[in-house]
């Protein structure tokens, strides 16, 4: 997932969207949130310079936070004079009531949008102080304040801080009374027709319920499609009216399916893992205001949730949206949690449900209720982030053992395959130098039996050894490397060709020795083979020794 903070003029829009999206998507979500058509926009900021609508994100190697800006060249500056202008801009802000309880001297600091109505307010103010919308005294409200279906943009409210008084009126009398006299007064009570319900019980088809509905028509958009095919394009919208609607200070809210989530949280290294919370959106609950604004955008909720949780979000108020998540919760946590989930009632939304991933199952930690402090919420998140850290250790343990156990095993089993690998090239090597061996011996043996055919056929063609009284005659004496002599006689006319031969046929072949005489010192294989023993003056009687060449 790929976190992008994109500035427009004044404005900043967070978009987070899963890495194998385009660059288009972004423009797309931009161009709903800043109401700036496609064609004319520029996104600029990217490390890689100017890319293409059609680039799908992973290309770009992004880092997980990224800030981009644009840049609308075709279109006119804003007029700062402008009255649509400026409405637009205090529709965008956030206005801090500070509310003061008069029975009990109480006081609350509550954070609303510029386009929260005043009848929002009063319902929220009904969840914290239980005094009936047509019941409360107000003091404070702007002259302009003059119905509760204005947005407080437009009731005058001073920015950033505004400070308001509510009471109890002190009977149904004296409420319609005060309401007759005073019904344009800043002094509120409700809206016009808010005297038909005087007379009902004060828990019975209360205010909750009446403004519920006329709450809900107001907004701008509901927090998630219905019958969304694909869970990310519903959290993409979740998270960018849940921003829109209590500011961009909120959890951040994982964007894929339940599945996803699971995997993120739970399958992954021990030391990586973090526990799952299930936020469940309910539009049509008093409660849901409250417990965005002051409990889930609290800083500290805020901040412990990045660190130790991953955020998933579901919107239950539509009934298609409420059936499909009752679907995969009873898949992924058993039919007793989706019955919980089934029978509450509307004003006890939200829920927060706490899920630790456990080797065989989820397990559901804590579920809670809207109707609580920021206090108690953060201090379930944190027993809930003990009783996980305690199994993570226990985890981490087993995993550090296993790995061990692991790397053990890989280093036997490396150590065997290289005890295998040099067995094999020893095996290999012994078997090349035999293979050698026997093909020299077979050279060698062939060598052997050609030089001995060699021999005898030139000891077979060698002439007759004449006689001692032949004429004329020479007598050579031949000195052989091992020391021991050769004698014959050969005649004078004899070519010295056969002389090397019957050297030759003795075991020395005139190309591998050198015959040699001593004085004068000269080479006789060096002489012509055709001249006869006489010319080359090897008579009558000479001493030769014979030499291995080099």
């Amino acid at each position: 997932m790929l976190d992008f903070r994109v500035e427009y003029r004044d404005r900043n829009v967070d978009v987070v969207l899963e890495d194998s999206c385009t660059v288009g998507e972004i423009k797309q979500i931009l161009e709903n949130e800043l109401q700036i058509p496609v064609s004319k926009m520029l996104l600029k900021g990217w490390k890689t310079g100017d890319v293409e609508d059609s680039t799908v994100l992973k290309s770009l190697h992004l880092p997980k936070n990224n800030c981009l800006y644009v840049l609308t060249p075709d279109l006119p500056p804003p007029s700062s004079s402008s009255h649509s202008s400026a409405l637009q801009e205090s529709l965008n802000q956030n206005f801090m009531l500070i509310i003061t309880h008069r029975e009990v001297q109480r006081e609350y600091n509550l954070n609303f949008s510029g386009s929260s109505t005043i009848q929002e307010v009063k319902r929220n103010v009904y969840d914290l102080t239980s005094i009936p919308v047509r019941h409360q005294l107000w003091e404070g409200w702007p002259a302009s304040a003059t119905d509760d279906s204005m947005c407080l943009a437009e009731s005058g409210l001073s920015y950033p801080c505004h400070r308001l008084t509510v009471g109890r009126r002190s009977s149904p009398t004296q409420t319609r009374e005060q309401s007759e006299e005073q019904s344009t007064d800043v002094h509120m009570v409700s809206d016009s027709d808010g005297d038909d319900f005087e007379d009902a019980p004060e828990f019975g088809v209360d205010d909750g319920e009446v403004f519920g509905m006329a709450s809900t028509a107001l907004r701008k958009s509901p927090m998630m499609p219905e019958n969304a095919e694909n869970e990310g394009d519903a959290l993409l919208q979740f998270t960018a009216e849940f921003s829109s609607r209590y500011g961009d200070c909120h959890p951040v809210f994982f964007i894929g399916s339940l599945e996803a989530a699971f995997q993120e949280a739970f399958y992954v290294k021990a030391r990586d893992r973090k526990l799952l919370a299930i936020y469940l959106h309910h539009d049509e609950s008093v409660l849901t205001n409250v417990f965005c604004s002051q409990m889930l955008c609290a800083e500290s909720v805020v901040s412990y949730l990045s660190q130790n949780y991953i955020t998933w979000a579901w919107d239950l108020t539509k009934d298609a949206n409420r059936a499909r998540f009752l679907t995969m919760c009873n898949r992924h946590f058993g039919s007793v949690v989706a019955q919980t989930i089934r029978t509450q009632k509307t004003d006890q939304f939200p829920l927060f449900l706490i899920i630790m991933g456990k080797r065989s199952s989820n397990e559901v930690l804590n579920v809670i209720q809207g109707n609580t402090t920021v206090d108690e919420l953060m201090m379930r998140l944190i027993a809930a982030m003990e009783i996980f850290s305690a199994q993570q250790q226990e985890d981490i343990k087993d995993e550090d053992e296993r790995e061990a156990r692991e790397n053990v095993k890989r280093e036997q089993d490396e150590a065997y395959r290289l005890s295998l690998e040099a067995d094999r090239a020893k095996r290999e090597a012994h078997e090349r130098e035999m293979a050698e061996q026997s093909r020299l011996e077979q050279i060698r043996k062939e060598q052997e039996e050609e030089r001995e055919a060699i021999r005898l056929s030139l000891e077979q063609a060698l002439p007759p050894e004449p006689k001692e009284d032949a004429e004329p005659v020479s007598k050579l004496r031949i000195r052989t490397p091992s020391g021991e002599f050769l004698e014959r006689r050969f005649l004078a006319s004899n070519k010295l060709q056969i002389v090397f031969d019957f050297v030759t046929s003795k075991g020395f072949p005139w190309n591998e020795f050198k015959l040699l005489s001593t004085f004068p010192r000269r080479d006789i294989t060096q002489l012509d083979p055709n001249k006869s023993l006489l010319e080359v003056k090897l008579f009558p009687q000479e001493t030769l020794f014979l030499e291995a060449k080099e």
